[in-house]
């Protein structure tokens, strides 16, 4: 397959719609567009004709949209038929585009294939790109928003102006290589210590606004778990808000993980009640509880639910979470307050609550917040992927390596400026400035097709 190839696809969503649009996009669209339409189309105007077949039969009625390039989503010249939403309708339109391109060699396209266009001829750069598909996936409302600013560049934007910091910085070490007996005296005279200082907290905000962007993205995936009757079903439907779970005072009732997606503030929390952990001759609890072991070493965080009252008895089932995951966060959870008649209150990795009556579920929201390290930063948000985190953890090192390079070798500027054009290239990764071919097919393989 070539990228030089035009290429078609259904670019809405499987199922039956009220409408359903088909895509062609590439050089020579003029027989697709006569043939199917039946007269040539001014570019930017929306024409209603009916979509005919080779015999000059309607497949369908509808609207067809032309956009020459470099004018159009992909910047190349753009056809859209907008018809009616039923699968066999947009297949006999799909098929019809391709019996009629064939002598330009039109194919089907692949996932992302039209936006991976857009970033290839630079009507979107990558992290624009990445955001369309986050957009598309967003679960909250938030999200969405994020993602809206993230398409329009705003990430893009203030990732491209820390790069630029880097490069005056950069290119201002690097002109006194060529005056060694100067050096020291001129960088001190244009201020470079505090030229890299200014540009390490720029990135320390980039990346904290990212890490919480991330959080809207991904959100967390919070573990329920403790030994039988405990109420964690009771804990997961006073969460979501409904009855999820089934509860009855028999232990064992939860064989199998129940998993619903909540958000607080915006973050997609994914909540999974998982069975009882205890010792049984019960196969199908054996599986269960089994499967709640995987889900702790996958968690995000572990809710431990206790009964309050018996802080002391789950001493053995603490060490056992502990060690199957050690790096996750873990919240002792004391439910049924209502029995013990204590008033919800919280401590730095405990707290007091009862499912059933709702007593401290408003506190326990506040901490799983606290515990993602969530911090409410208004509007100036934007998605970001894992890539984009780790390219910006890496240019904070770089960053820090050429201050320690500045400040405990000062006749060694090269390797400070060595550090410098480090920061710089993994800065210019989010963007796409310096992306690997195999990464792109990564990212846009993972678009849905049409898009």
């Amino acid at each position: 397959m070539s990228s030089a190839d035009p290429i078609c696809a259904i670019a809405t969503a499987a199922g039956r719609g009220g409408i359903g649009v088909v895509r062609v996009s590439g050089k020579h669209l003029d027989a697709i567009i006569e043939g199917i339409c039946g007269r040539p189309l001014t570019p930017r105007h929306a024409t209603f004709l009916p979509f005919r077949n080779a015999d000059g039969s309607a497949i369908d009625h509808g609207i067809a949209l032309y956009f020459e390039g470099p004018h159009s989503y992909t910047g190349e010249h753009v056809l859209e038929l907008q018809g009616h939403g039923g699968p066999v309708v947009l297949q006999l339109l799909l098929a019809r585009c391709l019996e009629l391109g064939r002598n330009i060699k039109l194919r089907l396209a692949q996932p992302g294939e039209f936006t991976r266009r857009a970033f290839e001829n630079d009507k979107l750069d990558l992290a624009q790109a990445e955001a369309v598909a986050d957009l598309i996936e967003a679960s909250t409302e938030a999200a969405a928003r994020s993602a809206a600013r993230s398409l329009e560049g705003q990430f893009s934007h203030a990732v491209q102006a820390l790069a630029e910091k880097v490069i005056q910085l950069r290119m201002l070490v690097e002109a006194t290589l060529d005056f060694p007996e100067e050096e020291i005296d001129f960088l001190k005279a244009a201020d470079a210590d505090g030229q890299l200082h200014a540009i390490q907290q720029q990135l320390h905000t980039l990346l904290d606004q990212a890490k919480q962007g991330a959080l809207l993205r991904d959100g967390l995936r919070v573990v329920l778990a403790g030994a039988p009757n405990v109420g964690k079903s009771s804990l997961l439907n006073a969460l979501a808000g409904a009855e999820l779970a089934i509860v009855t005072p028999i232990p064992g009732t939860t064989r199998d993980k129940v998993e619903q997606t909540i958000q607080i503030e915006g973050i997609p929390l994914h909540i999974i009640d998982t069975a009882g952990l205890r010792e049984t001759h019960d196969e199908v609890e054996k599986i269960g509880i089994e499967r709640t072991w995987d889900a702790v070493a996958k968690a995000d965080v572990i809710l431990h639910l206790q009964e309050a009252g018996q802080e002391a008895i789950s001493a053995l089932l603490v060490q056992q979470l502990a060690k199957a995951a050690p790096s996750v966060p873990c919240l002792n959870v004391y439910n049924k307050i209502d029995l013990t008649r204590e008033a919800p209150h919280s401590t730095a990795d405990s707290i007091w609550l009862s499912a059933k009556t709702q007593q401290g579920i408003a506190l326990l929201r506040s901490k799983l917040l606290e515990l993602a390290g969530w911090h409410s930063s208004g509007e100036s948000l934007f998605l970001a992927r894992a890539r984009h985190l780790h390219a910006l953890l890496a240019a904070q090192e770089h960053l820090h390596q050429a201050r320690h390079q500045a400040a405990h070798h000062a006749q060694a500027l090269d390797l400070f400026a060595e550090e410098l054009r480090l920061a710089q290239e993994q800065l210019n990764s989010i963007t796409g400035e310096f992306t690997a071919d195999d990464l792109l097919g990564e990212i846009f393989s993972r678009f849905c097709i049409g898009k």
